[in-house]
């Protein structure tokens, strides 16, 4: 033992040796670390680096983002070289698919949520697989909405516009992503509610974002990223994207089914002693569309809830030819939807019921909504009750 040089022993031992932490390293670096040390938790588990793809587990996903991002910083590079005994610094930068960008914290979220039960971040063996993180994705952060009072209306008239043909739900294109507050989709076989939109911010990757208040048709919202959405729609075979309302043929040019020679939007003001008919009689309308004589409509009007169980007066009427009647009539109630008088009332039998169709609309606004049907305009406008006229959207 005494020929042993025990310098020339230490030094061969010392590239056996662990590499030692940089004292004093900031927060930042330590993070910086943390992370490459993850990596490479990976690397010695399956062999090879991570990669980028849509197929593969989200860990792996952020995980080859992360190396991307490392080897491209040169200060990252230097902190993490000495440490850096897979070689995994040496690799190219691989070029990221648009799907990497976009993937952000609900994901990450989802993800973890099933990955609870792992000792370590890096064994992924209990991730669940692609199919199921999509379907938590899509209801992720779901929960009741307190306020869907304030919604149902709208959900209701959305329906019927969708029914009359007023919108259309078409397929979402990517080149229409962008989401804007007061938009309507289809999504997982809901109608949705973008109610807000938040402020804008810049993620990780430089892309813009920002969280979204969406209110579904079942009375539940979340508060789910922009991306996060448009990724739902994307891969929702039957996801769509719900129109702005339209005319549509009402002025048809040839007879189709639905389609009436002619046509009458009639005004009518009710007769009823009712208190609330009676302190705003002279505004208070019934408009609506008949492909019948008017006067045979109203006839037995003290009867029918519909006309408030009272007589009417018919106060005006328009007569118009080769009309759409369905698709007129749901134009017409839109435009005046935020006018529409909210009132229960018992029939003979004492059932309570909602009358539609009965709006605090002076009859000189009628006027001017009838002729903006004429010349096309009307899509571009809606009723305004405090400024009591015709607003553009």
């Amino acid at each position: 033992m005494s020929d042993v040089d025990l310098d020339e022993l230490a030094e061969e031992l010392s590239e056996f040796a662990p590499p030692e932490k940089k004292a004093g390293r900031s927060p930042r670096e330590e993070r910086i670390v943390a992370g490459f040390e993850e990596i490479q938790g990976f690397v010695d588990q399956h062999g090879r680096a991570p990669q980028h793809g849509e197929g593969n587990d989200i860990f792996e996903r952020l995980y080859a983002v992360r190396l991307d991002r490392l080897r491209a910083l040169p200060d990252c590079r230097s902190l993490l070289e000495p440490l850096d005994h897979q070689g995994l610094l040496a690799g190219a930068v691989s070029p990221w698919p648009e799907s990497v960008d976009e993937i952000d914290d609900d994901a990450l979220l989802a993800e973890l949520e099933g990955a609870s039960d792992a000792g370590e971040l890096g064994e992924l063996r209990h991730v669940r697989s692609a199919a199921e993180k999509r379907a938590a994705e899509e209801i992720a952060n779901r929960a009741p909405c307190a306020d869907f009072d304030r919604f149902k209306p709208l959900f209701e008239q959305m329906k019927r516009e969708l029914d009359g043909g007023i919108r259309q739900a078409k397929p979402f294109q990517k080149k229409q992503a962008e989401i804007k507050k007061g938009e309507w989709f289809v999504v997982g076989g809901q109608i949705a509610y973008v109610a807000d939109v938040g402020e804008e911010f810049v993620t990780e990757y430089d892309r813009r974002d920002s969280r979204l208040r969406v209110i579904y048709d079942n009375g539940t919202e979340s508060n789910v990223l922009s991306r996060s959405l448009q990724r739902a729609l994307h891969r929702d075979a039957a996801g769509r994207r719900i129109t702005e309302p339209s005319a549509g043929p009402l002025f048809a040019g040839k007879v189709e089914e639905g389609d009436l020679a002619s046509g009458t939007i009639y005004v009518l003001r009710s007769k009823s002693e009712l208190r609330f008919v009676a302190e705003n009689r002279d505004v208070l309308h019934k408009i609506g569309v008949t492909g019948n004589d008017v006067t045979r409509r109203v006839a037995d009007a003290k009867n029918d809830p519909t006309f408030l169980l009272a007589d009417v007066e018919i106060v005006a009427s328009y007569e118009l030819y080769n009309i759409n009647r369905i698709r007129l009539e749901n134009l017409i109630h839109r435009v005046f939807d935020s006018a529409q008088l909210n009132v229960e009332i018992k029939d003979r039998f004492g059932k309570l019921v909602t009358p539609r169709e009965w709006f605090l609309v002076p009859l000189f606004i009628v006027d001017e909504a009838v002729a903006r049907i004429k010349d096309g305009t009307i899509t571009q406008y809606t009723y305004d009750p405090l400024a009591a006229r015709l607003v553009q959207r």
